[in-house]
């Protein structure tokens, strides 16, 4: 059976385009740290970095079920699709927290939890071998736990964002939630090389506590 967070994590990945709350469990990720604009090459470098390992943990797990198959009754799975790339954005000049030149990021693939880090230590061996690349030493391994958050889908371009976080935030202030920082996560559903702008999908989510 194939893990598929299309039909399977429907509410972490798949939201409506209205604002709404959700609690997150701990979750983990392959991760890769970066500032700058995200439409200069250092970005694209960080992201096909990440896909460089994240193809050959999801090839490597088939292959140790396929070769023991007592491992796919165990995990109930023999197989995943690889997670959307994801990132968390904030800014080094909150005076200016929409100049790009001052993002600070975090960009991420999920990994399912049948992935260890010994899984990611050994996938990153064969892979600095197999497509050396000197940002594959940046890349960690690691687990976040949003918690309690407000999220919804985004349809359009990213620099159309503003208008939908207003959304969120109006929604927050409404049923008494509280943002906890101004840090923010994006998880991108549309592959940028096949979609038009004004119909990219993105969801938007930030954490928020209760007064």
């Amino acid at each position: 059976m194939k893990q598929e967070w299309r039909k399977q994590e429907k509410v972490f990945y798949l939201p409506k385009n209205v604002p709404e709350v959700v609690t997150l469990p701990k979750q983990q990720f392959i991760m890769i740290k970066g500032a700058g604009d995200p439409n200069q090459e250092d970005f694209s470098q960080r992201v096909g970095v990440l896909y460089s390992l994240a193809y050959p943990l999801k090839m490597r797990f088939k292959k140790r079920c396929q070769e023991q198959p007592e491992l796919a009754k165990q995990f109930e799975f023999d197989d995943y699709t690889v997670y959307p790339l994801e990132g968390v954005w904030s800014s080094s000049n909150p005076a200016d927290p929409h100049n790009k030149d001052f993002f600070t990021y975090t960009i991420m693939i999920r990994q399912p939890e049948m992935i260890t880090e010994a899984d990611f230590a050994e996938a990153l061996a064969a892979t600095q071998i197999k497509k050396p690349h000197p940002l594959l030493e940046e890349v960690t391994f690691g687990e976040i736990t949003e918690g309690l958050c407000v999220q919804m889908l985004h349809v359009g371009r990213f620099d159309d964002e503003p208008a939908s976080f207003a959304k969120m935030q109006a929604f927050a202030d409404e049923a008494g939630l509280i943002r906890q920082g101004w840090h923010h996560r994006e998880i991108y559903l549309s592959d940028p090389r096949k979609t038009a702008p004004e119909k990219s999908r993105t969801v938007l989510r930030f954490e928020v506590a209760t007064k």
